[in-house]
């Protein structure tokens, strides 16, 4: 059953599914694992759409539906199963699991032209604001002049990236990348508010600006709103390392972002987790 209004939640009930064709949007980023020759050569058919823009597209259903209340305060968890390619066919169906006397609970699933499960996940909509962490629970540190290698030493436990920052505009890269995703939503347009899907591809660039890096693959993230970015806003995005480990030839990273508006407000937290090396196919 399609819910007709937030007020008539109940479990079993779903958000209208969303359907959008992948875009690879990054085919000649520094990541080449998004590039065709080069992600062949790791045993994928082709190069990877960036998890971030799956994570974008699972986004979708809880930014139309739910509104500004999600962007203000809501939950977003997601694992990338399968990879999306160019072309495919991106199927986001979210429903409702739980509804208690604090928040609505959802499962999101993505799925491809064949059924596959791609991406699996979990959102919320808290009723009430969310305890804010301080602005400085992150720290800060300047963006690398030299950039070392990846490894377990410059990703140790502890190791605080460069901070990037910004001022939002609803122009430019902005406009650019809700292009690239097919955003359509007025509430991301220039008369409301940042695309989340935005903020988690900032909070993943952290990465790429303070270490060296060979074909990687995003994993998962798990996202926390604390208030919605303005455009205008100079936004801050701080991260630390927070687990580094190797399973099965691979090599993880674990971060802890922290989104700040104006050195004031808190936007979002982000643990983001992506395989920094990969195995050979």
């Amino acid at each position: 059953m399609v819910l007709p209004a937030i007020a008539r939640f109940s479990p079993g009930d779903s958000l209208p599914t969303y359907t959008v064709r992948a875009f690879n949007a990054s085919t000649q980023s520094d990541n080449k694992i998004h590039e065709d020759s080069v992600a062949k050569a790791y045993g994928f058919r082709g190069g990877l759409v960036p998890g971030v823009t799956v994570l974008a597209y699972m986004a979708r259903p809880f930014a139309e539906h739910l509104g500004l209340a999600w962007l203000e305060r809501g939950t977003l968890s997601a694992r990338f199963l399968k990879p999306f390619y160019e072309g495919d066919e991106c199927r986001v169906a979210a429903s409702v699991t739980a509804v208690t006397d604090r928040a609505i609970e959802f499962e999101v699933a993505a799925t491809n032209q064949e059924g596959e499960l791609c991406g699996s996940g979990s959102a919320s909509l808290p009723f009430d604001a969310v305890r804010q962490p301080a602005c400085d629970s992150v720290p800060t540190a300047p963006i690398p002049e030299h950039r070392a290698e990846a490894s377990a030493q410059s990703l140790a436990i502890g190791t605080v990236l460069g901070t990037l920052s910004w001022v939002l505009e609803p122009d430019g890269p902005y406009a650019d990348y809700l292009a690239e995703v097919a955003d359509d939503l007025p509430l991301h347009g220039p008369d409301g508010v940042a695309a989340s899907g935005y903020l988690y591809r900032w909070g993943n660039s952290a990465l790429t600006n303070s270490v060296i890096l060979g074909p990687w693959i995003h994993v998962s993230s798990e996202a926390q709103h604390f208030s919605a970015a303005q455009f205008g806003d100079h936004l801050r995005s701080a991260a630390i390392v927070t687990d580094e480990f190797e399973r099965k030839g691979h090599h993880f990273v674990d971060l802890d972002v922290l989104i700040v508006a104006n050195e004031t407000r808190p936007v979002m937290r982000i643990a983001h987790r992506a395989i920094y090396q990969l195995r050979r196919a």
